[in-house]
């Protein structure tokens, strides 16, 4: 955070540092002699230096003494001074490394106010700590610890806390060109921001902007260079009215040209196709082409021409799609761009300034659309001052407006971030957003929640919080864990959705927040450990507790009485539990059960969800179940469940033991409207089968008909309520199981037509059917593919990355198997996590959000 901060005093000296120049020179009149102006400001600033900084806050904000980026380098044997002049064009390596270099040496820059600054933030180090418990001195002494931190805090960074902070990472958007031509039509159907008018001999006008239709046309592009040198000119006086500015201009064409023609050049570089070509306007559009030099167009021309005229031992054309063709006219914009070819407008910020394209701006920016659409001032400017905008990091969103794709790292994300939150810079914000979700991590959450609260981006917030508390136990060894406010380390502390191993894990966060800055923390102990259940530890964690130097304190003796008297307590123990929340529930759909006494079996309709898990004394866990509801009739097992959007599907099953109880009929449940829907059946009666999710369709594989296994595969489509076969299986199978990874279904097990267990492992493709890859070690069937363990018909999920395997019965004795089990993979170990709540054969699990009113 300091380096941020550091940064916004740098844009605040660049604009203070103009605004003062500015203002000087319009008081005295000064405009012809720039030098004088320059000397009169050294001069108050020596006069200021001898009077010791007397003066006022407005004298000294006005007046501030900044150290040169030559001096800086000097100080430091770096070479990252600052990119001067009104050119700024750097590549994103360029980019970056130059920020490396700011960071280095900014820590030389000094401020004359940075000291009363830093005054400022460090007192709100604590901002929730009451007056009756802080003091004056308390205040003062907070402040000095505080101090030493931030002196100490570069190291932090040279150590390595962030060790992956300069990996740079390029996120994109797939479906950009063709959001960025929606616009721009958009633009063109509304005459905004229209620069070329084109006209044919028959008097029909076309007005288009001119950097899209240079994108497909050669004799377009070549009209922008040719005013490239004057633009250049221009530059070099930009205080002249006359500078760069591509005025709206028009391009009449001969009688070769056509309306018909030249609409079609039009359409294309719009939206990429020619919906109107055919043979009978194929010469008008084909002579457009060439005077208009539109190769592509051309090519399309001779794809029409093959149609018409091909045979069958003609070589097919691979012709390029849509999208293909967008992609490529964005591209070409880019690099007109990069040229500077028909730029119209000069943004001008801290460090340099950038030559762009008005109408690629609106498109990407809800801020510069307003600008230039709204009838503003800047709207008719050629240069438009960004005054607190650095270059560099503008030259990286402008860049994403061409191209859709960003470089980020987590050295700059927050400052990107800040800047496409100025300009409200959607595409940019989006990608941002991704990568502050996907790369998050211990060491940079507590940043990730710092930013999303100062900028109040609440969907951030929540995630950055989120990962914070279920992640608790590596967060809380770093170094920025201990600079939260009590009110922030209070609330994840006071959380239901605080995941932690155990009670130690909660003890020793506090201690080490506490003996951060014990001065003022240690008055804080004692609420502070109301949040840790002393109770649930063992004998051997609790000498860990008794271990810490804290309690040498004299003022901590009766506060470790009491926490020894609380873990001492019998009924305390017997009753308490920590409670966890994850944010999914492991829900439990129908199966069977067999009675106490062994005599008879009963086919449930019930559905159960985990609402939370319990950590009571040392290793012992439960599961706190609790009733959902039914599903309409028939009870049904052997069924399939699947969660699509948020809802949960059953499909199939078996409603008896005997022949001709097999089911095809489908319901889903809507746990936001609590409510149930019956929807379009099967085509095939099927149980003991595998159903998938896969780019939001539904797919029922193989499985048990009426007599035989059967290789039939289904697919649901939900928009239109309606199954459809798909290529078969090589072969009939029911109890095997399918999976999705990672956009694929991988097939493995279950019994073929002889009731024969198979090992193999496949993928199956709807359109193409089986890949066959290695066999497993040994056959198996309605078994579990998250983990294999030796139970019979249980149902299985995966739950925040562990894996959990429910009831089922032994193949050896054909007993229940009334538990669940979980196996943690970081920890290599297995836990028992209580008992079923009622079915455990056949039965199935899936995950599911669950409104929070059932939760509490």
């Amino acid at each position: 955070m300091e380096k941020r901060r550091r940064r916004l005093w740098d844009r605040i000296r660049c604009w203070i540092k103009a605004e003062v120049c500015n203002k000087e020179e319009e008081e005295e009149g000064v405009e012809e002699n720039g030098e004088d102006a320059d000397s009169e400001e050294e001069d108050v600033n020596e006069e200021e230096n001898e009077a010791g900084g007397n003066q006022d806050e407005e004298e000294v904000q006005a007046k501030p003494e900044v150290r040169d980026a030559e001096e800086t380098e000097e100080d430091k044997g770096e070479s990252g001074s600052e990119t001067e002049g009104s050119d700024f064009t750097v590549s994103e390596d360029k980019y970056f490394n130059k920020h490396r270099n700011e960071d280095i040496s900014e820590t030389q820059t000094t401020l004359e106010w940075n000291g009363e600054f830093n005054g400022e933030i460090l007192t709100d180090e604590e901002e929730t700590v009451t007056e009756s418990w802080v003091t004056k001195e308390d205040r003062e002494e907070e402040e000095e610890a505080s101090t030493d931190d931030k002196e100490t805090e570069p190291s932090v960074d040279e150590d390595g806390d962030f060790s992956d902070e300069d990996d740079i990472k390029t996120y994109f958007k797939d479906d950009y060109p063709i959001h960025v031509f929606l616009t721009l039509n958009e633009f063109r159907s509304s005459s905004v921001l229209i620069d070329l008018t084109l006209r044919t001999e028959d008097g029909m006008r076309f007005c288009v902007h001119s950097p899209v239709l240079a994108a497909v046309s050669s004799l377009t592009c070549d009209n922008l260079k040719r005013s490239k040198a004057g633009n250049k000119r221009a530059d070099e006086r930009k205080d002249d009215d006359t500078c760069v500015r591509v005025h709206p201009w028009s391009i009449s064409l001969g009688p070769e040209v056509e309306h018909v023609g030249l609409e079609a050049i039009v359409e294309f570089a719009y939206t990429g196709q020619i919906p109107f070509l055919n043979k009978d306007n194929l010469d008008k559009i084909k002579a457009a082409a060439q005077t208009l030099g539109a190769p592509r167009v051309l090519d399309l021309c001779i794809e029409e021409e093959e149609k018409s005229t091909k045979t069958g031992g003609d070589k097919k054309r691979e012709s390029i799609s849509t999208a293909q063709q967008m992609t490529i006219s964005l591209q070409s914009i880019k690099q007109l761009w990069m040229d500077r070819v028909g730029c119209d407008v000069t943004l001008e910020a801290c460090g340099g300034s950038l030559h762009v394209h008005r109408v690629i701006l609106a498109v990407s920016s809800d801020y510069f659309r307003g600008m230039f659409t709204s009838g503003m001032k800047e709207s008719h400017q050629p240069f438009v001052t960004l005054p607190f905008l650095l270059a560099s990091e503008l030259e990286v969103l402008i860049g994403c407006s061409y191209s859709g794709t960003l470089p980020m790292s987590w050295q700059c994300i927050f400052e990107i971030t800040s800047t496409a939150l100025q300009l409200q810079y959607q595409p940019a914000l989006s990608l941002c957003y991704n990568f502050l979700c996907q790369e998050i991590n211990p060491q940079t959450c507590l940043d990730v929640v710092s930013f999303a609260e100062a900028y109040e981006m609440p969907q951030l917030l929540e995630f950055a919080d989120d990962f914070v508390l279920r992640h608790f136990q590596m967060v809380a060894c770093t170094s920025k864990f201990t600079d939260l406010s009590t009110k922030k380390l209070l609330m994840y502390l006071n959380s239901n959705s605080l995941y932690v191993p155990s009670e130690l894990v909660i003890f020793k966060a506090v201690a080490a927040w506490i003996q951060a800055k014990p001065r003022i923390r240690l008055r804080l102990a004692h609420e502070l450990m109301k949040t840790v259940q002393f109770p649930l530890m063992t004998f051997k964690e609790f000498k860990e507790v008794r271990s810490q130097t804290m309690w040498c304190n004299p003022n901590m003796a009766e506060l470790y009485k009491e926490i020894f008297e609380d873990f001492c307590s019998s009924e305390s123990a017997q009753h308490q539990f920590r409670i966890y929340m994850p944010k999914e529930s492991l829900v439990l759909i129908g199966g069977d059960q067999i009675s106490e006494d062994l005599s008879s079996r009963s086919i449930s309709r019930e559905l159960w969800f985990g609402n939370s898990l319990r950590n009571h004394i040392g290793v012992k866990k439960a599961l706190e179940w609790r009733k959902l509801g039914e599903m309409p009739e028939p009870a049904r097992f052997g069924h399939e469940v699947a969660v699509l959007k948020g809802r949960l599907y059953v499909l199939g099953g078996k409603k008896y033991y005997g022949i001709g109880d097999t089911l095809n009929n489908v319901y889903r449940y809507d746990p936001c409207e609590n409510s149930w829907e019956f929807l379009a059946e099967m085509q095939e009666k099927r149980c003991s089968f595998s159903v998938v999710v896969l780019n939001e369709k539904i797919y029922a594989i193989g499985g048990h008909s009426e007599t035989d296994p059967i290789d039939s595969v289904e697919r649901y489509c939900p928009s239109t309520n309606s199954w459809s076969f798909t290529s078969p299986l090589d072969l009939p199978l029911s109890g095997h199981v399918a999976k999705v990874t990672q956009g694929q279904i991988f097939i493995t097990g279950g019994e073929n037509n002889d009731y024969l267990c198979v090992a193999s492992l496949f993928l199956y493709h709807p359109e193409t059917g089986s890949t066959y890859l290695a066999n497993m070690a040994s056959p198996r069937a309605h078994h579990c593919m998250e983990i294999l363990v030796p139970h019979v018909g249980a149902g299985s999920a995966v739950l925040e990355g562990r894996f959990y395997v429910l009831g089922g019965y032994s193949q050896e004795d054909y007993t229940d198997t009334k538990v669940v089990h979980r196996y943690d993979p970081a920890r290599q170990k297995w836990e028992n996590m209580g008992r079923m709540p009622g079915p455990n054969n056949d039965i199935h699990a899936c995950l599911l959000c669950l409104p929070m009113h059932l939760r509490l």
